[in-house]
């Protein structure tokens, strides 16, 4: 069986993005950009909100193909066009769209287990809203957080406030170059 994953560069105090929505404190050198096109590549497919579908979208459908960036970033761009996208979203057309991408207007639990079910490779949930929503319906099979040494003080945390307690087992830890600390859970 297919898992569901997410992974998401957080603060040491636990938020993925500033007040302002700002990211431009995460750490991506060449290690951990290489980790992570090395840990996505076998991977089924994205299960994206529509903001980080868009943004997403917006750069790296046409990275790949400017020659400047790095070669990790190339490989990603490439990765990325390559991969099955599904987008849940309530204000774009469903069906079909560009980019090897499927709409979907709403998380339904019983489809997600059933894509679950299917041959092929882990499925990574991306966008924090999209992550909450498959948490309340105990979707997310794997954590995988990438802990970059800054404290914000405020901002958007990625976890927000919920009855629901989840017990996780401590699967892997690794520790970047630049001091970035991956800390990966799973279900026990």
């Amino acid at each position: 069986m297919r898992k569901i994953t997410l992974a998401m560069a957080v603060t040491l105090d636990g938020f993925f993005e500033g007040p302002n929505r700002e990211i431009d404190w995460h750490l991506v050198d060449e290690e951990v950009h290489r980790h992570h096109n090395e840990r996505i590549k076998p991977m089924g497919g994205f299960l994206f909100g529509r903001v980080v579908y868009e943004l997403m979208s917006g750069y790296w459908t046409t990275a790949g193909q400017d020659p400047s960036p790095p070669e990790t970033e190339r490989a990603f761009a490439a990765i990325y066009r390559d991969m099955p996208k599904i987008v849940y979203s309530r204000t774009l057309p469903p069906g079909p769209a560009e980019g090897n991408t499927t709409v979907v207007p709403e998380v339904v639990p019983e489809e997600v287990r059933a894509l679950k079910e299917q041959p092929g490779g882990d499925l990574g949930v991306g966008g924090a809203e999209l992550a909450a929503e498959f948490r309340r319906h105990d979707l997310i099979d794997e954590y995988w957080l990438y802990v970059n040494p800054v404290i914000l003080g405020r901002g958007r945390p990625l976890f927000p406030e919920s009855d629901a307690t989840t017990h996780l087992r401590l699967a892997d830890t690794h520790t970047f170059g630049n001091g970035v600390v991956l800390l990966r859970y799973e279900r026990p």
